[in-house]
């Protein structure tokens, strides 16, 4: 933590063509951060003009390099920043920032170097199987062999310390770098909590294929858990 008895805290949202959700997005998250960094990774619409307005800080890439690499990307700037913690979450209005005290805590409370927001440790009936099928998978490829096992590897709403992002490295531009970030902490011997957070599946949809983009994190998962990376 920083010298005052108050961490600073810095939300990262990375996100593509999210015009329509991301004013309400950095608002809201505004609320709980003392900075809020949009990474907008190479949207054709006016999601950089609309975060920017809304009060964030916007890194924007010419073309979309991945969510790895716009995550990245927004840790740096944290980092540079000066940050004590740092929030993940989406851009689609899917996490609700006002459970971000919640995510917070343990980290604050010096009991968790990284708290992920997981959609399964209460029941939720909107999540579609084949989606929830998938999240199972990855996950339990990541907690193969694990002490400590966790319920969703796949979620994008987390809380950072600093000294975690410190002794990571993402290399993964797509996807696995959720699970990158998540195995490279455990090797460190970061410690990893969950609390229960709520999720809204907007009636837009996702544009990534759910099954390539399953069997590409699940594969990325198998390689980084073969290798010490």
């Amino acid at each position: 933590m920083n010298d005052s008895t108050k961490p600073k805290i810095i939300a990262v949202i990375p996100c593509l063509n999210e015009q329509d959700f991301i004013r309400d997005v950095v608002t809201r998250t505004r609320k709980y951060t003392d900075e809020v960094i949009v990474v907008d990774d190479g949207s054709t619409d006016d999601t950089s003009g609309i975060a920017r307005a809304a009060g964030a800080q916007v890194i924007k890439h010419k073309t979309s390099r991945g969510a790895g690499a716009a995550t990245k990307d927004g840790f740096n700037a944290a980092k540079k920043g000066n940050a004590d913690i740092v929030v993940t979450l989406d851009g689609d209005g899917q996490h609700n920032p006002d459970e971000m005290p919640r995510l917070l805590a343990p980290i604050i409370d010096a009991k968790a170097d990284m708290v992920i927001g997981s959609r399964f440790i209460e029941p939720q009936t909107n999540i579609r199987r084949y989606r929830k099928f998938g999240i199972d998978v990855i996950t339990f490829l990541y907690n193969f062999g694990s002490k400590v096992t966790i319920t969703d590897s796949q979620s994008g709403f987390r809380a950072h310390s600093r000294k975690l992002l410190e002794s990571i490295n993402i290399t993964e531009d797509s996807f696995g770098f959720s699970v990158q970030v998540l195995i490279q902490a455990r090797r460190k011997g970061m410690i990893i909590t969950e609390v229960p957070i709520s999720c809204i599946y907007h009636s837009q949809g996702s544009t990534l294929n759910p099954v390539r983009h399953g069997i590409s994190v699940a594969l990325t998962v198998v390689k980084l858990r073969l290798r010490r990376s």
